[in-house]
């Protein structure tokens, strides 16, 4: 067994989950922490005009990153699924498929989110106090895809061998590097939301090229040598038939998102972009705890149900819904404790164009919008460890149906209807996202109790009864 390879289908599942999610956690908080590095930061010194640039290019730099993401899944439960089968050759195949075609998919959207940028904040309607500076941020970000797409990669490969650690040790370096280059670039040197994008890219350069030495000087299963970038055809067509549906999925529910920045800018202009920017950045912590319980149960499942193992697989989804929920519970409880002293982190000082009065609305609308989606909190920490159960099983496209219900025939509508027809303004585009909550956990209720999860779409892996 590899090194970087852990058995998940043995012993206590709550230790295996608290283990492989409390690392995961960590790696998440850290990559949002330097995400909100650059708000907080550029917020401080460029004042709500250059935290709405940075929050705003971040809503479409996260489409991109669920689109990663959810390309990284099928990676991650055919690697899982192999190891509880033990399948070696077809997980080596599976690694290099992967690495290869994620470096052919960062080439092509790099290229279209350059040439597109410019349009798509046109199409939400970025307010022009911000406008330059939004598609600055997101111009440098973009060029910057590739070391996104290759830190995924290698860290959705770790986790499927059941390895969150090691991608903890690559984002902590990203993450500190961050940290200090915004410090200088946006501080000292003044280079506003365009230092902070660059920033990032540099830090996300850094920790990628640092992953791959250590990788190659310990023996991992691909060596990054380029003739070993290859695609194995039936492995590509079952990595896209898993991962493409969580990279709609993802794509849709940003799209969803967006349009909210889009409405909130149509409602209130600066002062509804500076509330989403924030919420935003609030929201990408907060249910964190959610998404690494979630990841835990698709390597944990997917181990298990290729083990033959689902009714470990069944209490290994229980168990996260227990822990994500007491952990959410605890972030909603502070978010609505210090909702104001949240908000005024981000925008409250800076050289800003705008007036006193202005910052002021934004600080309270920021505040009141947070605590209204806060609710949201509660409900995804449910129904993502449902998404989980059904990614291990490589079911993939039952979470894109229930992401495209929640996300356009819940929120938006929802959004619509208490934010505008109801006049509710941006409190009713806040409570649009618990409500398409509600909606994706009753389907994923009825998903679990239908015991459809048992039966795996990964070829050749047959799943038996215990």
């Amino acid at each position: 067994m590899s090194g970087f390879q852990n058995d998940l289908t043995k012993g206590s599942v709550t230790k295996h989950l608290l283990r492989f999610s409390l690392p995961f956690l960590a790696s998440n908080l850290l990559q949002a922490f330097y995400n909100m590095a650059d708000m907080l930061i550029v917020g401080r010194f460029d004042g709500p005009v250059g935290a709405s640039a940075v929050g705003t290019g971040g809503t479409v730099t996260i489409l991109l990153i669920n689109m990663i993401s959810g390309l990284a899944v099928g990676g991650t439960v055919m690697i899982a699924q192999y190891i509880g089968a033990r399948k070696q050759e077809e997980m080596e195949k599976t690694v290099g498929t992967m690495f290869t075609l994620y470096g052919v998919a960062a080439a092509v959207l790099t290229v279209v989110m350059l040439l597109a940028g410019k349009h798509i904040l046109n199409l939400l309607n970025t307010p022009s106090e911000s406008f330059n500076e939004t598609l600055s941020y997101l111009n440098i970000c973009m060029s910057g895809t590739v070391f996104v797409f290759g830190y995924n990669a290698v860290s959705a490969v770790l986790r499927g061998m059941g390895d969150s650690r090691h991608p903890l040790i690559f984002v902590l370096i990203a993450t500190t590097t961050n940290i200090v280059l915004d410090l200088i670039f946006v501080g000292p040197l003044g280079m506003g939301a365009a230092g902070a994008a660059w920033a990032t890219i540099i830090a996300q350069a850094l920790s990628f090229i640092l992953a791959v030495i250590f990788l190659r000087r310990n023996n991992f299963l691909f060596d990054f040598h380029p003739r070993s970038f290859r695609i194995d055809k039936k492995i590509a067509l079952q990595l896209l038939k898993i991962g493409l549906p969580t990279s709609l999925q993802g794509t849709l529910v940003s799209f969803s998102f967006m349009w909210l920045t889009r409405l909130a800018n149509d409602i209130a202009g600066i002062v509804g972009q500076t509330s989403l920017s924030v919420a935003g950045k609030v929201n990408s912590v907060a249910i964190l705890p959610s998404i690494a319980m979630q990841a835990s149960v698709s390597s944990m499942a997917g181990q298990n149900l290729g083990a033959g193992k689902p009714d470990r697989a069944r209490k290994t989804m229980l168990v996260a819904m227990g822990l994500a929920f007491s952990f959410s519970s605890v972030v909603f409880t502070l978010v609505n404790l210090f909702s104001t002293q949240i908000v005024t982190l981000f925008i409250g000082s800076g050289n800003t164009n705008l007036t006193p009065e202005v910052v002021a609305q934004c600080i309270t609308e920021g505040s009141k919008y947070i605590r209204n989606i806060s609710y949201d909190y509660l409900v995804v920490s449910l129904h993502f460890c449902i998404n989980g159960l059904a990614m291990g099983a490589g079911q993939t496209l039952f979470s894109l149906l229930n992401a495209t219900l929640s996300a356009l025939l819940l929120r938006v509508p929802a959004a619509w209807i208490l934010g505008i027809s109801f006049g509710w303004g941006l409190s009713g585009v806040a409570l649009a996202a618990p409500i398409a909550g509600l909606g994706s956990l009753l389907i994923g209720i009825i998903y679990f109790l239908s015991g459809s999860w048992r039966v795996s779409s990964i070829k050749g892996v047959r799943i038996m009864q215990e």
